[in-house]
């Protein structure tokens, strides 16, 4: 089981078979979950734009174009021409 030691600065090395694993390099960013019953679950915070397909869609409601979006965000902002 790879470990790592904490440092008194609160740093310490990732092992590379837990970033080969997790599939992380430099730069990338980590998310730390506490569990319900105290475990810390560590995962990559880098998520791939198609996971977020229908993220926002509500039962019933029609998709919007972005040309509507940005359309709707001039008005808001005063900017309509």
């Amino acid at each position: 089981m790879p470990t790592a030691t904490l440092t008194t600065k609160g740093q310490t090395v990732i092992p590379k078979a837990i970033r080969d694993h997790l599939g992380v390099g430099p730069g990338d960013r980590l998310d730390f979950v506490v569990m319900d019953g105290g475990e810390v679950v560590v995962r990559p915070a880098i998520y791939d734009v198609r996971q977020l397909k229908g993220l926002l869609h509500r039962k019933g409601q029609k998709a919007v174009r972005l040309e509507e979006m940005e359309l709707a965000v001039r008005k808001r902002k005063g900017l309509f021409e």
